[in-house]
């Protein structure tokens, strides 16, 4: 266990919206630490979405969040030498980061036949969760699942 807790980090909200979401989700599509290269791919992924969706790209963006954060987890908890998985509300900052990792992995999955770069993944899997479906959504329903099947050990919750 930490002896203290890890300090929160400021981030610098993106040159184009201004949203530190935004900019979170550019990190989280970056590689080899070229920043330029995941900020185009990120906005022209948004900007698809909404002309898709003929909605504001932040609206859409924010939607896309919403629909893919979970809201219970399970988590591991020893009781007595056996390990159960506790099932826990999942905390809003914890529930948008697993909301970002899920979209970015899920869109990174896509087949390289039908799509020809990152940003065109990226939009379809956004507009799939807007859909209810893709990836990142059943990652959401796998995890509300679990929850849910161990419902019966939720009075370990810590």
């Amino acid at each position: 266990m930490r002896s203290k807790q890890a300090r929160i980090r400021q981030i610098e909200p993106d040159t184009k919206y201004g949203s530190t979401k935004v900019a979170k989700l550019i990190h989280y599509a970056m590689k080899d630490g070229k920043r330029s290269v995941a900020e185009k791919q990120v906005y022209a992924a948004i900007e698809q979405a909404a002309e898709a969706t003929k909605k504001k790209p932040l609206e859409v963006f924010e939607a896309v969040i919403e629909n893919v954060t979970p809201q219970m987890e399970v988590r591991s908890r020893r009781v007595g030498g056996a390990a159960y998985q506790v099932p826990m509300p999942v905390r809003p900052r914890r529930g948008f980061s697993l909301a970002l990792r899920w979209l970015v992995q899920e869109a990174r999955k896509r087949s390289n036949k039908q799509y020809h770069s990152f940003s065109e993944k990226l939009a379809a899997e956004m507009l799939d969760v807007l859909q209810d479906q893709g990836g990142a959504i059943q990652r959401k329903l796998t995890s509300h699942r679990m929850a849910e099947a161990n419902k019966a050990f939720a009075h370990f919750r810590w």
